[in-house]
């Protein structure tokens, strides 16, 4: 008789199981990421090998520009078509392969005789480029499935810790695994890396993809009616040719998203200053031992950067809350000003004070950005990773360009300064816009779910659009 409403008795039980269900969840994402972290070593130990590498068998700097411009052309185009792979593939096939093809590639460059070096040197970056774009787009659009919504904020900056950690690593330990073992060897552990990280996939029961849009689709087949937009949305995702309007339908779900993706291009051009200009400044210090500063100033970045994510977890976990689109914008201004500043010759104690409060803007704008990402439903949220890693490779790149060339006639703190100063120009663009969104959305039903229902979304997919969330299209914080 009771069973209309739903037993009482087996509420407790379903209560439990769902605890035991996140917890379970969360240890295999907890295995997900030491695989993800080892082999993030691994990329970040072969970025310093391979650049040694490449100049030690050319013999030419040129020769080491063209093979970073070939990796960021790769990760360029990877972004383009990432979106319409996750259509058509789960999120799992595609960062199983993608660390089993840096795998392969980096065996093909063990074994290549003296004669194809240089062609094997131009497929690894090739390879290297695309997949490593292919897996951080599948792995942050799949992370909703994987640990559950009101735990994407945790999942980010677990992630993000694990990256930063295995960041120190790599560069710290590259050069002292190339003079002690040598370039195979090196070589060698950098293609164990790619297959740990591949054998942690396979074991992993991960969702996303063509398996997060085909379980969107059916909770959305009862509801069907008035869903025109987010089926012509799903159509398009999954057909071929038209991945590119798919993208922008992404960018265009949300208001304020596309400056939003615009912001971390304009950012990723800013890092590009920063990242050139660090060994020049190091060499005006200490022209005998340079790497000393360099080594120092990424290591306290990466503490700062650490610090912040484990201030972020406790809090979400505390509160239930995360930072929105708003801590982006913030955390984008503090970490530009703390970048501009590092180079305007400060004693090095403050020097390291302002890296530790750059690492740590750093971790908050990455959890930020990737969390607000992630509230877009299946069916876009891959074309959005996609487009916004082209973005971003496309500002670095042509960053580099820009700022190799003006460092030859400019000091470091004036070529940190205009590039990382637009940041700070379209991070205050930004903050006003989404400042006018607060302001023009009502409160109320028709307020922040009107949002997405306009962006022709279903009331189901869009979930951070919802009233109860209380989150405005993600412009303030999120309640789990």
């Amino acid at each position: 008789m009771g069973s209309a409403d739903g037993p009482t008795a087996d509420e407790p039980d379903g209560g439990s199981r769902k605890t035991r269900d996140t917890a379970v969840s969360e240890r295999r994402f907890r295995f997900l990421v030491a695989g993800y972290a080892v082999s993030s070593y691994g990329t970040f130990l072969n970025m310093v090998a391979l650049n040694l590498f490449v100049y030690e068998t050319t013999g030419r700097a040129l020769a080491m520009g063209l093979f970073m411009a070939v990796r960021l052309a790769s990760g360029f185009v990877a972004g383009l078509v990432v979106g319409g792979l996750l259509a058509r593939f789960s999120a799992k096939s595609i960062m199983l392969w993608a660390n089993v093809g840096q795998g392969a590639v980096m065996l093909v460059l063990i074994l290549a005789p003296d004669s194809l070096v240089t062609g094997a040197l131009m497929a690894v970056s090739v390879v290297i480029g695309a997949c490593g774009t292919l897996f951080m787009v599948a792995l942050r659009s799949s992370i909703p499935e994987m640990v559950g919504e009101d735990r994407r904020a945790w999942a980010n900056s677990l992630s993000i810790t694990g990256r930063s950690m295995a960041m120190v690593a790599g560069f710290a330990s590259a050069g002292v695994v190339v003079s002690l073992v040598g370039y195979t060897a090196a070589f060698l552990l950098d293609m164990a890396t790619f297959v740990i990280c591949a054998v942690t996939v396979t074991l992993l029961p991960i969702a996303g993809g063509k398996g997060a849009g085909s379980e969107a689709g059916a909770a959305g087949a009862s509801g069907a009616s008035g869903a025109s937009g987010a089926g012509k949305g799903e159509k398009e995702a999954k057909s071929g040719p038209r991945w590119r309007p798919v993208a922008f339908l992404a960018l265009a779900a949300a208001p304020g998203l596309g400056l939003m993706v615009a912001l971390r291009g304009v950012d990723a051009f800013g890092s590009s200053s920063h990242n050139a200009a660090l060994p020049i400044y190091s060499t005006s210090l200490d022209a005998s031992n340079p790497a000393v500063f360099v080594s120092a100033f990424w290591c306290v970045w990466a503490l700062g950067n650490i610090g912040a994510q484990q201030v972020i977890q406790r809090y979400t976990q505390r509160t239930g809350k995360t930072v929105g689109a708003l801590g982006f914008g913030y955390g984008t201004v503090v970490m530009s000003a703390a970048f501009i500043a590092a180079f305007a010759g400060f004693p090095l104690a403050v020097t390291a004070v302002i890296a530790l409060i750059a690492g740590a803007a750093d971790g908050l704008t990455e959890v930020a950005y990737t969390s607000h990402l992630q509230t877009l439903p299946a069916t876009l949220r891959g074309h959005a990773f996609g487009l916004s890693a082209t973005f971003e490779n496309l500002g670095f790149g042509v960053g580099m360009i820009l700022v190799a060339a003006a460092l030859d006639r400019f000091s470091p703190l004036a070529v940190v300064g205009w590039s990382h100063g637009a940041a700070i120009v379209v991070a205050v663009v930004f903050l006003l816009r989404v400042a006018a969104l607060r302001r023009a959305e009502p409160a109320g039903p028709m307020g922040p779910a009107g949002g997405a229902g306009r962006a022709g979304l279903r009331k189901e997919e869009a979930v951070e659009g919802r009233p109860d969330r209380g989150d405005r299209d993600g412009a303030e914080v999120s309640r789990g």
